[in-house]
């Protein structure tokens, strides 16, 4: 079963928004959800917090429920874990390189399944505009970059 592990800062915004609309995009594909396992975490989140109010209405939006979401700091075991570990941006994907060299090979950008270097903007403390820009563009790379993250994920199974 491919794991893939989103990567933010404190899991109450991007990553569990990427998570909730990997998901879904799984479910609209030939991949069978129940086969997949899709996780987020944070660098720096305090375990057991929910996802901010306006990440829970974005996704609502999308009919995706995050209500019942609460945030986790990214450990060794969930790093060993994934197969594929889809981190925001260059700062998350250095911490989790220097964090966990030996797991290096399997952490990337998510800007990169579409072939870009670039960060993914914290809508954390922002407007709600913000956050529907954000969900917007996790919401396109995740489509434009599904069959790289599928590929990557299940290259990673051991």
């Amino acid at each position: 079963m491919p794991v893939v592990l989103f990567v933010c800062t404190g899991n109450l915004c991007r990553s569990p928004m990427a998570a909730a609309l990997l998901r879904a995009r799984l479910a609209r594909s030939d991949e069978p959800p129940e086969d997949w396992q899709v996780e987020s975490a944070g660098t720096w989140a305090v375990d057991g917090q929910m996802a901010s109010a306006y990440a829970i209405e974005e996704m609502a939006a999308r009919s995706l429920d995050l209500r019942s979401h609460r945030s986790r700091a990214v450990t060794r075991e969930m790093v060993e874990r994934a197969d594929l570990i889809l981190a925001m941006t260059q700062q998350h994907r250095a911490a989790l390189v220097a964090a966990f060299p030996d797991q290096a090979h399997k952490v990337h950008l998510l800007s990169e399944m579409v072939g870009a270097d670039y960060d993914i903007a914290d809508p954390y403390g922002g407007t709600r505009l913000e956050y529907a820009y954000i969900a917007l563009e996790l919401e396109q790379l995740l489509d434009a970059g599904f069959d790289r993250i599928v590929r990557l994920a299940r290259s990673h199974l051991t």
